[in-house]
């Protein structure tokens, strides 16, 4: 768990948390290669957001990419 994530836990109510974790488990970062991951796991949070932004970061497979965040959609 994230500093961010650890510091949203202990200054919010419990439900909020709970939504707020809940939202973010659905964005995930997708590399080019295939592989992705949820932005809770990777210690982010996206809460009550749109759009498709690209950030830079680390893949296991392929190195340090480009990722598009998306929602998932099922």
């Amino acid at each position: 768990m994230s500093l961010i994530q650890k510091v949203i836990k202990v200054l919010l109510p419990t439900r909020w948390v709970a939504a707020i974790e809940a939202q973010s488990r659905q964005w995930v970062m997708r590399c080019a290669c295939g592989h992705e991951i949820s932005i809770w796991d990777a210690g982010g949070i996206r809460f009550k957001a749109a759009g498709k932004p690209r950030r830079w970061a680390r893949c296991p497979r392929c190195g340090f990419t480009w990722h598009r965040i998306e929602k998932r959609t099922s």
